[in-house]
């Protein structure tokens, strides 16, 4: 079967308008065609490309509801694609990675990645995650505004439970993946509390943290670039050696 990834336009579904678009960046074409067929038969429209010059044109002209990004491709690797995006888009984006690659999903989430999905595929897994993003995504774009209690105010920032967004006083909005809207929740619920890295693991991925982990390390590191754009000030989320970390809502606390 030839590769149909190596022409230079992408490989388009008939999209009707009630469809999610979802753009696939990948040159295996035995990948593109599993894929392609399971997401049209759950409702998905699916664009694929091969390369990332590709995938940057694209994003440019179309609208995108989400991205299925291989880590390995042709022209450049999916971390600098990445890295482009996240200058540009709040878009979900999913990895493709080897399999039990740890370094590349600690290095996807440093860069901005949404989730990640080990090859071989599991096709299941890979569909409730997407529909959990996009659910996510439809949420933050919708106009109807939550209660107070749906707010937790803290400094200069709004973290609205209803649409898991991150917000500063202005209204700019931050980009959060799940996996750092989930830690910094945990956090800002339990204020001056000491909460240790199996409890942010587990409310993460359902397991306990183990050492040299540093899943959880990562997502710390992440939402203190995010939360404290002011280097001297004290940080909200404070280091407590050897057991995890606390949430000091105020800076001059």
């Amino acid at each position: 079967m030839p590769d149909r990834t190596r022409k230079d336009g992408p490989t388009m579904a008939g999209k009707n308008k009630d469809q999610e678009r979802i753009l696939l960046v990948e040159d295996d074409w035995a990948v593109i065609k599993l894929l392609t067929d399971y997401l049209g038969r759950n409702g998905y429209d699916v664009t694929s490309v091969g390369k990332v010059d590709a995938l940057r044109r694209l994003v440019e002209t179309i609208k995108i509801d989400l991205i299925i990004l291989n880590v390995v491709l042709p022209d450049e690797d999916g971390w600098s694609a990445l890295c482009w995006l996240r200058a540009r888009s709040a878009v979900p984006v999913v990895m493709l990675t080897g399999e039990g690659n740890t370094v590349d999903k600690v290095i996807g989430f440093d860069v901005g990645a949404d989730d990640y999905v080990a090859k071989p595929i599991d096709l299941h897994a890979l569909l409730a995650r997407l529909r959990r993003l996009l659910h996510r995504a439809r949420l933050a774009q919708s106009p109807i505004a939550g209660s107070p209690q749906d707010k937790i105010k803290f400094a200069e920032w709004i973290l609205d439970m209803a649409t898991q967004q991150l917000r500063s006083k202005a209204g700019d909005a931050v980009h959060l993946t799940p996996a750092e809207y989930q830690t910094l929740f945990l956090l800002a619920q339990n204020p001056y509390r000491v909460m240790s890295r199996d409890q942010l693991m587990r409310a993460i991925a359902g397991r306990d943290w183990k050492p040299f982990d540093r899943n959880i390390d990562v997502h710390v590191s992440n939402l203190r670039r995010k939360l404290d754009p002011d280097l001297e000030m004290p940080s909200l989320i404070r280091t407590v050696r050897n057991v995890g970390y606390m949430f000091v809502p105020s800076r001059g606390s």
